[in-house]
This record gives structure tokens, C-alpha cells and sequence, in this order.
């Protein structure tokens, strides 16, 4: 029962030891504006990195390469227990009893209290220990230069010396000076805000040059969108221009609707309970009661009011939830973003490797005429054999069939890039050069100007070109082009020379539809997901894998036509189309943000570097364990396999996570409230306080033990069987309707014992019993919409709750009875108590089946709070 309530109720589920970590050698400050030798000398290091003996003792001393060194400990999640305000406000009252004389009531409270840090550190610290357990499965390396080798380690282990390798996909891990850069160009948004990739040279930079000046430099948290490079460390962890604004930078992700509901709702249960402690304290010592008992009464209501479990139940139903994904592989990087897994209805995902085995095999080499070309082969192998940019499946199946090992002399390298799409490499021929080119069909006839044979490439000749092109595409073959041209000797090659080349010919390839997609795509399907493919790909291409798999195909818009479309026009196409083709990464981008403004929580899979934009404009994104680094660190979500239907599983334990906090702020709320209207009126009108405030507190002690079972709960198939979100409207009528039922009975146990003429402690007594049973019995009652017959509560959830029932029953007759303020109850009373709790049980049934009927009618209700998308 950790009293943390309000405003915030989405609980942070870890609160950890923070210290600056990482650092830099001295005499390095202005290192932009060194000479690369002369950097290397003062960091003791050279050009092919540090040995092993170096970077242990840099690493013991600087320590690691982290902005803030995060150390899990039980101190401070019990200091989060501590700190409640709720938990502060108990101990005062406690305390201001004990200074009164009011031992007994004192004692009762601050055994409550300590027996609700107890119960809420427990649990909270078990779940952040299994999520730190889990998020230490997932790290970003790098690769490096140690004792003359390249070798891949933890990015927290770089120390500056170290010599780093980065290309396009990679996260830049610390503070570097470039060594060696291939038309580098780099994203330094994080730092500067400059939305487009800088290219990144070996100049040295003024000694007074501002930070994106600094064109020798990249700096952590940058990451490379195309070239390669290799950088020398200079600064690790707080040392690094990152480091050093952390502080002052608020680098929380945007809230989720989920955070939002939480956020009003704590807001309106905040107000409310600040309002009841001030009337009910005001209108009691008005009357002239006693303003330490009336104080200790009016701050139990307002206990009795909150769902103070519910930091810890989302806590540590988040941290189950993260388990069981990860037995189902997914890896949960970001907790909070299980709720909006389960919230999804549209997944956009490219392709390759999900919906496709991922596995691409050559199928041949053409010439322009479509016969058999070895030549062509061998030119293509020459390219991705000496090109150093990012690595792709492709490269290795051409290389694989590649006629011989290359011994070509290369002499430059323009790398491949996302808007150009290809690669060129400069070879030595003879006293000359030669030009290869290969990439996207269309991106390699822009730059074309004849044929291999010296033909021009007239309008006919493109047509022939294009109609072979969109044969092989329409029967799903993937086509790469080749093209070259003989350059002369010079110091220097760009993208400049990408120009007037000769059409060598054509690479098909094949990538078959994985087994089970087809079955996982119609089970999406069946829980509310649609499936919208995303890819660079080709239209025809797109089209024919869509229909092996089941996908539907008839509204296609490619990235030509999306271009022509403003943002208002694209929200609504976007929400009608079936397949994105040959689009880019600022169009992924533009595409998950239209379907976002349509109402939609979108998900994203993605796996590579132009991923990393619509990953971070999505609800919920996700990636898989090979991933480059950029996009697995935009991920909510890690998949240990590569499938649609490990997406399906991972969802419905997000469903299932989701609807288990919410039955206990309904279970919570619907009865509390109930309790508290009754107690708030009936304290006017009766000459004694219907119940202490120390028996307020023990019977939501109580009554809050079964909620601690609802991560373990069951969940009825109807909540998983669609995408749900927070509904705050439905919320407030189901706690008014159940709440008022609930008094409703609480004022016919009023009545009972009042004809009784039952003395104050009787009266207390019996009240005590049959709020308490019917709180245990709404519990049951009230976790699902079902008949309670017909859905089994987790074996925790139940016999906990029989185990409270009975103890509720049996508090009065304890030989501590009296020190409680309770007397045993006569048998007569008893009996009337079960048979009124027992109306109860019936009339909550009733009542529950004609709320969800009414509901289900409604467009804005849906169970259990939760809308159907």
C-alpha cells in the first residue's frame, strides 16, 4: 500500500543513484582545433588505437562511458515509498494523535504505514530489479581498434584514444575527431537542431568555432546517415558536449495517451480528496467535536478514497509484462510503452525480413537485352566487394557468386545514401580510372547516357530498358543496375562524376515470403491491427509480395505521388492506402505523423538507418536484435526474431498488462467511493464517527491485499481481442454507478444496525464487516464483465480474497478486538450482514450486465474503460 498518489499516477519504475561519469586527458579542450598528430600525442595514442593495458587503466580512472552512471538501489526505492505526500500526511496525524494521548489510534496508523511501505517496496524493487535484469540484455557496441585489431565492444567501455569505426546506422558513442571520413555526412539534431545531416570533413576547425561549426568533430548522440569514417575519442560520458548540457536539457519522450489519462485523472482525484479533508474537517469541528480525531477522520477519507496500490500494481504489472514478452521475444526497452503495443490498431513495416524471409539470393545478371551477362556480374562484385559503406544483404549475395576474389586497386569510393541510392567505386584500369556504379534502377538511369555498346539512350531505348524492368517486378523479382565509365587520373572523386555513364545491365533477385506471414497477418487482423507496408522498394515489386501474403493491395501511393500531396490531403489518403513504395526515410516519417492525426496509434518496425525518423514519430516502434544501432535505440521494442507473429504475442501481452491495472482502479474506485460517501454523509447525522480513522485504514489495508495478485491475473479473450485505450468518461460512470450501488447497500446496513440501536462499537463493527466483504466481493465481481462464474480469477487474486473475507469476519471477536475500537458481533447480526452482502453480490451482477449492454451501445464506452480503435 505505497501511499504515492496523484498527480502522477503512471509510476516511475526505478528512481536510481545518478553520478557523472566518463572524461577526457588534459591539454585537449580545444582538441577541433588541433592537428590531427598533434591530438594523437597529446591523448598517448595513435592512428591504430590504444593497446588493451591502455584502455583498462583510462577506463578505471575516467570511468565509463555513460552520461549518468545509473546503480539500482533499495535505498531509493524506499525512499520513493517514503516520500509520498499521502504517507507524510499519515505520519503527521499519527504523530499529532501520539501528542495527544491517543496512543492506540497512533500505534494502528503507523502499523499500517509501515506495513504499506513494506508491501510497496517489495514489490516495486523485485520489479525494478527484473527490469534492469532485462534492459542489461540490450546494449550498443562499437567497433574499435585495440592492440592492432578491430574488435566489437560495450559503447560504455570507450575511452578517449580509442579508435572508432562508424557508417551509416551507427550511434555516435562519444566526442571524436575524425580521422578518415567517405562523404560522411552525419545528424547532429539531438545537439543543434539542424534537421538535415552535416557532411563532415578533415578541416581543422577555429579554436573559438561554435559546436556545429566544428565540421572534424561528431559528438555523442549523433548518428551517421551515410559514408563511413574512422574517429579518435577525445571525450567520454559527462566530458562530452552531450554530457555537459544533460542537465539542462528535459529529455523526457512525449507523454503517451496513457500518461495523459493518468495525469487528468490524478489531477481530479487530487482535487477531490484536498476538497473532502477540507469540508469534512471544517463542518465537524463546526459541530464541536474534537479536532485531532475529526483530523485523523477526514485524512482517512481521503486514503480511503485513493487507489494508493496503483503505482505499485502498474509497476509491477509492467515489469511481468516485460517478462512474459521477453519469453515471448520482445525485449521491453521502454516500460511505459507496453500500454501503447496493446493501444495499436495500424503497424507499418517494411519487407525485407518481415514480411520476406529476408534471405536474398541472386538470381542473375543481364545485359540491357536481357540475356545472360557474366561481365555484368563481375563489375557488380568488383563494387560491393571494395565498398566500405553500409553493409546489406545484397552486396553478400552478389559477392557469393561472385566469379573470383577482387584484386582491383581502388582508388575512391562514393558511398551509398538514401536520396541517391547507389554506390559508386573508383578503380585503377590501366593508366586510367574506372567508374562503377550500381543501386536502384531508376536512381542508376538518371545518371546514364548510353549503353554498354556506346548506343545512345534514347527515349525508345529507356522504354525497352523500363518495360524489362517491370516485368521482372511484377513476378516479385528485385532489380539492381550496373552502369560504369572511364575516368581519368585525379586527387579527387565526389558524386560530381556520377554522370554520363554507360547502362551495363541488370542483377534480379529473389526473396521469399517467410513461412506462417500469411497466418500471422490474418491474426493481426483478428485483433484490430492493420498491416500497412512501407518500403522503398518498387510499386510492382511491393505489389506482387503483398498478394502472396495476404496483404491487401489496392490503394498504392508511392513516394512521387506523396510528394504532391499537402499534409491535410495525405492524413486522409494515408488512412485509405494498403502500400508506400519507393519512398524515403523523410516520407516514412510523413506517413506515420497522417495516420497519428487520423486518430491512430501507429507502431513502426524498423531495422535501418532511414528507419530512425518514422520510428521516433510512432506510438510504439519496434526493431529487431541485428538492427543497426540508430534504429535499435529508437525502439520501444526489441525483437529477438524477426516475425510478424512474435508482433502479435508481444501485443496481447501488452492487452493483457493494460487491463489488469485498469481492473484495479475500477475495483478500487467504484468501491472506495462508495465507502467514502457513506462514511462522509453518515458522519453528519450520527451523534459518533461511524468509523476511527485507524479502521478506515485496516479495512483499505485490507482490502487492498488481493490487488497485489492482478499482474498474475486472468484476462477474458474479449479484453485482448481489440485495441483499447483510456476512456476517462466511461471511468467516471462506472465508479458513480457502482460507487452509489455500493452506498446504497452501506446505508441498508446503516439502517439495520440503527433499528438494532446498536451502540457506537457495534455499530462499527458491523459496518467494518460488511464494507469490508463487499469490497472483497466487488473485486471478484467487477475484474471482469463476465458472469464472475464464468471468468476464473488468478489463483492468488482468489484465495487471498477468501483469506481477507474471512479475517474481516473475525476481527471483531480477536482478543484485540478492543484496543481496535470493535466488539464481537451477535450472531443475529452477523447473519443479517451476510445476507446484505449477499443482495449485494446479486444486485452487482445485475447491474454489471445492464451497464456493458448500455456501453456497448455507446461509441465512447467499451470495457473496462478501454475504447476499441
Amino acid at each position: 500500500m505505497g501511499r504515492r498518489l496523484p498527480p502522477r499516477l503512471v509510476f516511475v519504475l526505478t528512481r536510481k543513484r545518478e553520478r557523472t561519469s566518463g572524461g577526457t586527458v588534459p591539454g585537449v579542450e580545444t582538441y577541433w582545433s588541433l592537428r590531427v598528430d598533434d591530438l594523437l600525442t597529446r591523448l598517448d595514442a595513435t592512428a591504430v588505437g590504444l593497446t588493451s593495458e591502455q584502455a583498462q587503466e583510462r577506463l578505471a580512472r575516467l570511468g565509463r562511458n555513460t552520461v549518468r552512471e545509473q546503480r539500482s538501489s533499495w535505498l531509493d526505492v524506499l525512499g520513493n515509498q517514503v516520500k509520498s505526500p499521502l504517507t507524510l500526511l499519515l505520519v503527521f496525524a499519527a504523530a499529532a494523535s501520539a501528542l495527544t494521548g491517543e496512543w492506540v489510534d497512533a500505534s494502528i496508523v503507523f502499523a499500517i504505514v509501515f506495513a504499506s511501505i513494506g508491501l510497496g517496496f517489495s514489490r516495486e524493487y523485485s520489479a525494478e530489479q527484473a527490469a534492469t535484469a532485462l534492459k542489461a540484455r540490450i546494449q550498443t557496441r562499437v567497433m574499435l581498434k585495440r592492440d592492432g585489431q578491430e574488435l566489437q565492444v560495450s559503447a560504455e567501455e570507450v575511452v578517449p584514444g580509442d579508435v572508432v569505426a562508424l557508417q551509416a546506422g551507427s550511434i555516435v558513442p562519444a566526442d571524436a575527431v575524425l580521422l578518415d571520413a567517405t562523404d560522411f555526412y552525419v545528424s547532429e539534431a539531438v545537439l543543434t537542431g539542424e534537421s538535415f545531416p552535416v557532411l563532415k570533413n578533415l578541416e581543422q576547425s577555429a579554436a573559438h568555432a561554435p559546436l556545429a561549426a566544428r565540421k572534424n568533430c561528431v559528438f555523442m548522440g549523433s548518428n551517421v546517415r551515410s559514408g563511413s569514417a574512422h574517429c579518435v575519442i577525445v571525450a567520454t560520458g559527462g566530458a562530452t558536449q552531450f554530457g555537459s548540457i544533460a542537465a539542462r536539457l528535459n529529455l523526457r519522450p512525449p507523454q503517451t495517451e496513457f500518461d495523459r489519462g493518468s495525469l487528468r485523472f490524478g489531477y481530479f482525484l487530487t482535487s477531490a480528496m484536498v476538497l473532502m479533508v477540507a469540508v469534512v474537517f471544517l463542518v465537524h469541528v463546526a459541530r464541536g467535536r474534537p479536532p485531532i480525531e475529526t483530523l485523523l477522520f477526514s485524512i482517512a477519507l481521503a486514503v480511503g478514497l485513493s487507489p494508493e496500490l496503483l503505482p505499485a500494481i502498474l509497476s509491477v504489472n509492467l515489469a511481468r509484462g516485460a517478462q512474459m514478452m521477453a519469453k515471448q521475444g520482445v525485449l521491453v526497452r521502454h516500460l511505459t510503452a507496453i500500454e501503447n503495443l496493446g493501444s495499436m490498431d495500424v503497424l507499418c513495416t517494411d519487407k525485407t525480413g518481415t514480411l520476406t524471409e529476408g534471405v536474398v539470393r541472386l538470381d542473375g545478371a543481364y545485359d540491357p537485352k536481357g540475356q545472360a551477362a557474366p561481365d555484368v556480374l563481375a563489375l557488380a562484385a568488383i563494387n560491393a566487394a571494395l565498398e566500405t559503406g553500409l553493409s546489406n544483404p545484397l552486396d553478400e549475395a552478389i559477392t557469393d557468386h561472385a566469379p573470383g576474389k577482387c584484386t582491383a586497386q581502388k582508388l575512391a569510393e562514393v558511398p551509398f545514401d538514401f536520396v541517391r541510392k547507389r554506390v559508386t567505386v573508383v578503380i585503377a584500369q590501366g593508366a586510367g580510372a574506372q567508374l562503377i556504379t550500381k543501386g536502384a534502377f531508376h536512381h542508376v538511369l538518371e545518371v546514364c547516357s548510353t549503353l554498354a555498346d556506346g548506343t545512345s539512350l534514347d527515349s525508345d531505348a529507356r522504354t525497352k530498358l523500363e518495360a524489362q524492368y517491370q516485368a521482372w517486378g511484377e513476378r516479385g523479382i528485385r532489380v539492381l543496375a550496373v552502369a560504369e565509365r572511364a575516368l581519368p587520373l585525379q586527387d579527387h572523386y565526389d558524386r560530381s562524376v556520377e554522370c554520363n555513364l554507360a547502362f551495363n545491365g541488370f542483377l534480379t533477385f529473389l526473396d521469399q515470403p517467410k513461412a506462417g506471414v500469411s497466418e500471422a497477418i490474418r491474426d493481426l487482423s483478428k485483433l484490430g491491427v492493420a498491416v500497412k507496408l512501407i518500403t522503398g522498394d518498387s510499386k510492382p515489386v511491393a505489389q506482387h509480395v503483398a498478394s502472396l501474403v495476404g496483404l491487401r493491395a489496392e490503394k498504392t501511393l508511392t513516394g512521387a505521388e506523396l510528394d504532391e500531396l499537402h499534409d491535410e490531403a495525405l492524413w486522409h489518403a494515408a488512412e485509405l492506402t494498403d502500400l508506400f513504395v519507393e519512398v524515403d526515410p523523410n516520407q516514412k516519417e510523413r506517413i506515420i505523423l497522417a495516420l497519428k492525426k487520423m486518430g491512430h496509434v501507429v507502431g513502426f518496425m524498423g531495422d535501418g538507418v532511414n528507419d530512425a525518423p518514422a520510428m521516433h514519430a510512432a506510438d510504439t516502434s519496434l526493431s529487431v536484435e541485428d538492427a543497426v544501432d540508430v534504429a535499435r535505440e529508437a525502439a520501444d521494442f526489441v525483437l529477438l526474431d524477426r516475425n510478424l507473429d512474435v508482433i502479435r504475442r508481444g501485443i496481447e501481452e501488452g492487452r493483457k498488462t493494460f487491463a489488469n491495472t485498469l481492473k484495479y482502479l475500477l475495483m478500487t474506485m467504484s468501491a472506495n467511493l462508495g465507502n467514502m460517501i457513506s462514511m462522509a454523509i453518515a458522519s453528519l447525522w450520527l451523534p459518533f464517527l461511524p468509523l476511527l480513522a485507524g479502521q478506515i485504514l485496516l479495512n483499505n489495508f485490507l482490502s487492498d491485499i488481493p490487488a497485489l495478485g492482478l499482474a498474475a491475473d486472468g484476462v477474458d479473450p474479449e479484453l485482448v481481442a481489440l485495441p483499447r485505450r483510456w476512456d476517462l468518461g466511461f471511468i467516471a460512470r462506472f465508479m458513480l454507478e457502482f460507487g452509489l450501488l455500493s452506498s446504497a447497500f452501506d446505508f441498508m446496513t446503516f439502517g439495520m444496525l440503527l433499528w438494532l440501536k446498536a451502540r457506537p462499537e457495534l455499530f462499527r463493527s458491523g459496518w467494518f464487516v460488511e464494507s469490508l466483504l463487499t469490497e472483497v466481493v466487488v473485486a471478484l465481481l467487477l475484474r471482469t464483465r463476465r458472469p464472475f462464474y464464468k471468468s476464473r480469477p488468478g489463483r492468488f487474486v482468489l484465495v487471498s480474497s477468501c483469506v481477507v473475507g474471512l479475517v474481516g469476519i473475525l476481527v471483531p471477536f480477536l482478543p484485540i478486538a478492543t484496543r481496535l475500537g470493535f466488539t464481537s458481533l451477535p450472531a443475529s447480526v452477523l447473519l443479517a450482514l451476510l445476507a446484505i452482502t449477499s443482495l449485494y453480490t446479486l444486485a452487482v451482477e445485475l447491474n454489471k450486465a445492464r451497464f456493458y449492454r448500455k456501453a456497448e451501445r455507446q461509441v465512447v464506452g467499451a470495457p473496462l474503460a478501454l475504447r476499441s480503435t
